[in-house]
């Protein structure tokens, strides 16, 4: 008792500080002091909840960089997040989530997706672009190779490479990889007729292709001869060509033009800035054989809005770009060095990079060259005399028409092909 009471006198002093229920052990059991009746109970205490963190407790999980394999162990298994009070709680990841990064981490080493749900796939995909498996030199194109054989447009339907040469030199064969492609700009890329890319248009892998831009690319009759010799003679190609911009090409001449005349469903066709001789012949040529009349306005199909880079592939392709940009950035340091050679009068040696220029002055000399298929409105109510004369007039134009065909298709049976076209067609 004089224990206890000792015991109650401490605890109800007021310069004690409150600690909390006390325990005593005695004779093997444990017993906690009741500070309201100053005496000790038997009773089995209850845990008194606690914090094991105070709410402006805050954690940052530092791991080991080195060791990859290590970091993802210890992390990916887990989700850390913070509840209301402000407390760090962890929950376990499903598996789903796990199986898919795992892929993830591997996917160069899939042998094939074809036939597997698309929307898997496209979980997948954004999955390994998030851990940039796309921009590796080798496993990236192996994985990227992978889905574009599988799922086709779907990972690219358009793509945009305006002013972007060395995106295309440094990631050729992962452009090259891309199928079903239906929109594909690549104008002021200065590519000239013996690019590769150029040579792959003519592949049946981009036989998808309707809209074609190559404005500003240094191209001449020559190029137009190599990538149009798969149409004209075996039907492939680019066949399913609708919209083809060639403006802004000096080289291109005359003769060029006639190589174009073999996309019979062309729609839009502007070849602005072009080095043409006889622009009238041109036109009237142009319009007797594909259909198209000449546009006295600017059209919208060449104002480079609506080619945009469309599909899953779109952040791998930033990516691209990104990186590009980053490994141009040591130049920047060079600029004190060039200032010191200006300084004794020496020219910088260091090339600049490629902008997109618009040859205004010969626009200008050939005038806006953009044609467009014109729509055939129907009447609802003619008279019968016009129907007749309007079935005439259609007899006889389909008459003139298969006369001027039948003596084209009898010129490029003995004309148009040379001995360049053979060995050219020999190549696919």
């Amino acid at each position: 008792q004089r224990w206890s009471r000792g015991m109650s006198y401490c605890l109800h002093s007021e310069n004690h500080l409150d600690t909390g229920p006390i325990y005593v052990r005695e004779n093997g059991k444990l017993h906690v002091v009741n500070q309201g009746a100053g005496g000790i109970q038997d009773v089995t205490p209850k845990a008194r909840p606690f914090r094991l963190f105070s709410r402006s407790f805050s954690v940052e999980l530092c791991m080991n960089r080195e060791d990859d394999r290590a970091r993802r162990q210890r992390t990916d298994h887990f989700i850390f997040t913070y509840t209301k009070e402000g407390n760090l709680r962890y929950s376990a990841k499903s598996l789903f989530s796990l199986v898919l990064g795992y892929i993830s981490d591997n996917v160069d080493h899939i042998d094939s997706l074809i036939g597997f749900p698309e929307q898997i796939a496209e979980k997948l995909f954004s999955a390994a672009e998030a851990r940039q498996k796309f921009t590796e030199p080798v496993t990236g194109l192996r994985a990227l190779q992978k889905f574009t054989e599988a799922y086709g447009s779907l990972v690219l339907c358009s793509l945009c490479l305006r002013n972007r040469y060395l995106v295309i030199s440094e990631k050729l064969e992962e452009i090259k990889s891309f199928r079903e492609l239906t929109c594909l700009d690549l104008s002021c890329c200065k590519l000239g007729d013996e690019h590769e890319l150029l040579e792959h248009l003519t592949k049946e892998a981009l036989s998808s292709v309707k809209k074609l831009l190559l404005k500003d690319n240094s191209l001449s009759d020559a190029g137009l001869r190599r990538m149009t010799a798969p149409v004209r003679v075996l039907k492939k190609g680019l066949e399913n060509l609708l919209v083809l911009d060639l403006s802004c090409n000096p080289k291109i001449t005359d003769v060029g033009i006639g190589y174009l005349l073999s996309f019979k469903k062309l729609n839009c066709l502007d070849i602005s800035g072009t080095g043409l001789k006889d622009v009238d012949a041109v036109i009237k040529r142009i319009q007797m054989q594909i259909g198209l009349v000449h546009s006295e306005v600017p059209l919208k199909e060449f104002d480079h809005s609506n080619c945009k880079t469309e599909g899953w592939a779109e952040q791998t392709v930033l990516q691209w770009e990104q990186a590009v940009m980053e490994a141009m950035k040591p130049q920047d340091n060079l600029r004190s060095r060039t200032a010191a050679l200006r300084f004794y009068g020496k020219t910088r040696r260091i090339e600049e990079v490629v902008k997109c220029t618009v040859v205004e002055a010969e626009t200008k000399a050939s005038g806006n060259l953009q044609f467009y298929k014109e729509k055939v409105q129907n009447c609802h109510l003619p008279l019968k005399k016009e129907v007749a004369g309007s079935h005439e007039l259609k007899n006889n134009r389909k008459r003139a028409l298969a006369e001027q065909e039948r003596e084209r298709t009898y010129k490029q049976k003995h004309l148009c092909l040379t001995v360049e076209d053979w060995d050219l067609l020999n190549t696919y």
